[in-house]
């Protein structure tokens, strides 16, 4: 069963990293990139935004899915979440390469640029403030089939 109280405890989570991001997009790249304690911020923000979303995305799957969906990474969790029905398949393709970033800030890749994470950011706040819409909504629709237990 959906557990209703850990979903939206994430979403709200996700939503105050979302406000943290907004004002850090008003910064240059410049001013980021030189600045430690920025930068750092912008990195751990979407870290969290996209773990937290994936971490949703899991529990749906665990509760919702029929067993045959492909789940080879965190990837795919966005794109079973649109053949769930929970939103269009156009912004699963749209928001799914964030778990790619995700992979390069948690691993530290070495080909990772800054201002290939400077330029997410954007992209980030719109895509993860209408992701936490779909998920709301969701949860609105299918009121009945959560349970409320506490974590």
């Amino acid at each position: 069963m959906l557990d209703k109280n850990f979903i939206t405890r994430k979403i709200k989570l996700i939503q105050e990293e979302i406000s943290r991001l907004e004002e850090l997009s008003n910064y240059t790249f410049k001013e980021i990139d030189t600045d430690f304690i920025k930068k750092y911020s912008v990195e751990r923000a979407l870290e969290k935004i996209i773990m937290r979303a994936i971490d949703i995305n899991q529990h749906i799957i665990a509760e919702n899915a029929v067993g045959d969906e492909k789940l080879r990474g965190y990837e795919d969790t966005f794109y079973v979440l649109a053949e769930l029905g929970i939103y269009p398949l156009e912004f699963g393709k749209q928001i799914a390469p964030s778990a790619g970033l995700r992979n390069r800030l948690v691993h530290e890749y070495n080909d990772t640029q800054d201002e290939i994470i400077y330029n997410s950011v954007k992209d980030a706040i719109t895509q993860y403030t209408e992701y936490c819409n779909f998920i709301l909504k969701f949860i609105y629709d299918n009121n009945n089939a959560f349970e409320s237990s506490k974590h």
